[in-house]
């Protein structure tokens, strides 16, 4: 009996197909001669499972290695464990290569490179002045050899950077490299090598804006921790944040400054905030807290008159759906008739707002864009909105207004003073 199966995703079918259903690759499906039979002799014979008690088995607290850049062991809840697998992803050109080698400088490392050769992985750790005493390099990308070769020096290395993960192959699958199989069989050795030899691993991983590339986010479920290391590349500022944190927090977020001598790291909490506290139109200034900080940042809101059909909504830094959501808030609660109005919406300094914090500081923006009128001067939002208008107390809104006393700011609006934002009204 025959079986094909497709050699992108593993899609079988008894069947040949040219467009597979799954992923929608063409002709990428090959002929399994002999499958059931096949499957017969390498069936493994029944084993009885051993059962013991978890009460029993002694636990021991794993060392965590110090990188040489904090904001990094803050979003891995201290630095990083032995044996631990990190997928670090990102857009391509967004500066995860220039995070390892600045991260990793003082840890004895093999950095293996499918992306660059190793006289531009030393250039730019030149330009970046970085000592490389501690960097093992090779560019060779079968994971079978790369195993092997770690064998003999897994005593001297600490960490195995993987630069990048769609550049990998195993000997073992008959596909290119950077398909979906390649890079699920590759990942799971190294995940089965780190678990073994207790040697931490870090995989690079390329994801557009959407995390729409299939590769990187299916491995999320292999991996302990899952970064992402985001902003956009004509701003000077990224930010890492942790999806996934087997050993560490999730909420916790590192913020960087793109310099020509790298990353320059950043803990002040207005970074994202004019040095001028100007007050124009559409101009509002939210505070969040990630983790144990608190942050503030900048929403310009731009309300025009459309000349369209269906007017636009662009949209940076916040997230489309929840925009939309409370521009039906507005118009709901307000009586705003927003339909023939184009708006726009941008945080300042390329960066992305995931806390819901930011919703009454957003809402406040379009009003003061929309009545033409500039918000109190000196003036901070913090709050979430509901579908009825309320405003709702967050998260650590307490240590946020505090905070947010402290760096000068004359009025607060939140849970305490606002109830609904019918009552935002009577201040714009």
């Amino acid at each position: 009996m025959s079986f094909f199966i497709c050699q992108n995703c593993g899609f079988g079918s008894a069947s040949w197909y040219g467009k597979c259903p799954e992923c929608g690759s063409w002709n990428s499906f090959t002929e399994k001669n002999d499958f059931s039979e096949s499957k017969k002799n390498t069936k493994e014979p029944t084993k009885k499972i051993s059962i013991t008690s978890l009460k029993s088995i002694k636990t021991s607290e794993k060392k965590r290695l110090k990188t040489n850049l904090f904001e990094l062991d803050r979003v891995l809840g201290g630095g990083i464990i032995e044996g631990e697998v990190i997928l670090l992803t990102g857009e391509p050109g967004i500066g995860k290569s220039t995070l390892i080698l600045q991260a990793l400088k003082n840890i004895k490392t093999l950095y293996i490179s499918g992306e660059e050769s190793s006289e531009q992985v030393k250039d730019r750790a030149d330009r970046l002045n970085i000592n490389l005493d501690n960097f093992l390099f090779s560019n060779d990308l079968q994971i079978e050899g790369i195993i092997e070769g770690i064998e003999s020096i897994k005593n001297e290395v600490k960490i195995l950077v993987i630069d990048s993960i769609q550049t990998l192959y195993s000997k073992n699958i008959q596909s290119p490299s950077a398909n979906i199989s390649q890079i699920k069989e590759t990942t799971k050795i190294l995940v089965n090598f780190a678990k073994k030899n207790n040697i931490a691993v870090i995989i690079i991983g390329h994801v557009n804006k959407e995390g729409e590339i299939a590769g990187p986010k299916s491995l999320e479920h292999f991996v302990d921790a899952v970064l992402n290391f985001e902003g956009e590349k004509i701003s000077n500022y990224r930010l890492i944040r942790a999806n996934k944190n087997r050993f560490g927090p999730t909420d916790e977020i590192g913020i960087f400054e793109m310099t020509q001598n790298g990353l320059k790291e950043i803990d002040n909490p207005l970074i994202f905030l004019e040095s001028e506290k100007n007050s124009q139109p559409g101009k509002a200034i939210v505070g969040t807290v990630e983790g144990k900080r608190s942050l503030f940042f900048e929403i310009q809101t731009l309300v025009v008159p459309s000349i369209l059909p269906v007017p636009r909504r662009v949209i940076k830094g916040l997230d489309y759906n929840k925009v939309l959501l409370l521009l039906a808030v507005i118009r709901k609660n307000l009586n705003y008739s927003l339909d023939n109005y184009d708006v726009y919406v941008n945080v300042i300094g390329g960066v992305s707002i995931k806390n819901t914090s930011a919703d009454l500081g957003f809402i406040a923006s379009v009003i003061s864009s929309f009545k033409n009128k500039p918000l109190i001067p000196l003036s901070l939002f913090i709050g979430e909105v509901g579908l009825l208008g309320e405003v709702r107390k967050v998260y650590m809104e307490e240590k946020i207004i505090q905070e947010g006393k402290r760096l000068g700011f004359k009025k607060i609006f939140s849970n305490k003073n606002l109830k609904n934002i019918k009552d935002l009204i009577y201040f714009i």
